[in-house]
């Protein structure tokens, strides 16, 4: 669609609207700014939600197995180093690492709290990637001996620990005697912390030497489940099946998919929801074009007239005001964009001015499981955002310019 220099220069012109005019002018800037506001937030929360599905799930995976084999029957895998050999050959199999898990109560000199014991063998900590890159090379070395015990910085902070000091768990699974079950009591040596960013496991696990764990769970030397580590998280799938037609009938196997997938499916129904709640935004600033250009036309009739009898035509006044209303569409996604990619980028910069200007921790790791508000930026989303605001925008201007154009020439006679 070509449009000429003087269609151009008159749709500028109806934008700066005159004293007289002022309200109309107020009401433009008004659907400015909704774009804007509207815009930059969609970027912002798809950003966010993206942020936090991205860093859970690395966080998720960067401490557990991608596939993880449970027992259909008892509670133990008994013989699971033959499982382990089978399964470590399979292409694209990282590590195989047994595991027990259970809750304790941990009592320091001062304090005591509930956690979460878990015995993981030396040799299989580097398979949790992001457990081993948070140890000093002092814990890993204190791992390796007997009794030496690895926990959540902010469980130590809890239970006011540093390396060295003693540490004793008690455990529910105990010794079955005429007079009851007495629990089970073993005194540790803490060996070191662990920073993962997740608050869950910040504060609540401790890490166990494999044979110390083993005693203290009673497992009698066999392990919980088996965790499969993989090259990448997308063959989770496809291995699945072929490690379950390999196993025993009595062995179930899960992906992390399935695992989490309350939490995945929360997430992905969290995010469309606020897409769509966000999007009102936009249509209510596209509302507010049609009311602020129907205003513009009511005041224009005589100009609009004028035009019709010097011989323009319908199709000229027609995009004259497509062209108001597309200009304040695009100056506001232009500039709702920008705003948007910018506070994605520094979305951690603005929460800690913002909790420090009101004097609240927002987005408490307690809440939200991160202790950074993570932010990704999709290509892809921030196209369909910018496509959705100019399709708005220009359907918008539709109904004015066409009740523009069916202004008759006559009219101009009741402005003379």
């Amino acid at each position: 669609m070509y449009i000429s220099f003087l269609e151009k220069f008159i749709a500028l012109r109806y934008l700066r609207s005159r004293r007289a005019e002022g309200f109309i002018s107020v009401s433009a800037w008004f659907s400015f700014l909704g774009i804007v506001l509207g815009v930059a937030t969609l970027i912002v929360v798809m950003s966010v939600m993206n942020g936090f599905r991205t860093e859970l799930i690395d966080r998720i995976l960067g401490i557990n197995g991608h596939l993880i084999i449970y027992p259909n029957e008892g509670n133990y895998i008994k013989n699971y180093n033959n499982v382990i050999r089978d399964i470590v050959n399979i292409k694209d199999v990282v590590a195989v690492t047994p595991q027990v898990e259970g809750q304790a109560l941990a009592r320091s000199q001062d304090f005591i709290s509930g956690v979460i014991v878990r015995g993981v063998r030396w040799s299989d900590l580097p398979s949790k990637k992001l457990l081993w890159n948070s140890l000093s090379i002092e814990a890993k070395k204190n791992y390796k001996n007997r009794k030496q015990i690895l926990l959540g910085f902010r469980l130590a902070k809890k239970l006011n620990l540093n390396i060295g000091d003693k540490l004793t768990l008690f455990s529910a699974n105990g010794l079955e005697t005429p007079l009851g079950v007495f629990p089970q009591k073993q005194s540790f040596i803490v060996g070191g912390f662990f920073n993962i960013g997740m608050y869950e496991y910040d504060n609540n696990f401790i890490f166990l030497p494999w044979e110390d764990a083993q005693s203290f769970l009673l497992t009698n030397k066999n392990t919980q489940t088996l965790e499969i580590f993989l090259k990448d998280h997308n063959y989770s799938t496809k291995l699945k099946k072929i490690i379950k037609n390999m196993i025993d009938s009595k062995l179930t196997v899960l992906d992390w998919k399935n695992k989490n997938s309350s939490f995945i499916n929360a997430l992905n129904v969290e995010k469309n929801v606020m897409f769509l709640i966000l999007s009102l935004i936009i249509l209510v600033a596209a509302f507010n074009i049609i009311s602020s250009m129907i205003m513009l036309v009511n005041t224009k009739r005589g100009d609009i007239a004028l035009l019709r009898a010097m011989g323009a035509s319908k199709s000229v006044i027609i995009k004259i005001f497509l062209l108001i209303g597309s200009f304040v569409g695009i100056l506001g996604t232009f500039f709702g964009t920008l705003l948007g990619v910018y506070l994605s980028i520094n979305i951690e910069q603005v929460r800690q001015f913002l909790s420090f200007m009101f004097n609240q921790n927002l987005f408490s790791p307690e809440v939200y499981f991160l202790t950074q508000l993570p932010s990704e930026i999709r290509f892809y989303e921030v196209i369909s955002v910018i496509s959705i605001s100019l399709v708005l925008s220009i359907l918008a201007s539709v109904y004015p310019s066409w009740k523009a154009s069916k202004i008759a020439p006559a009219e101009a006679l009741r402005y003379e």
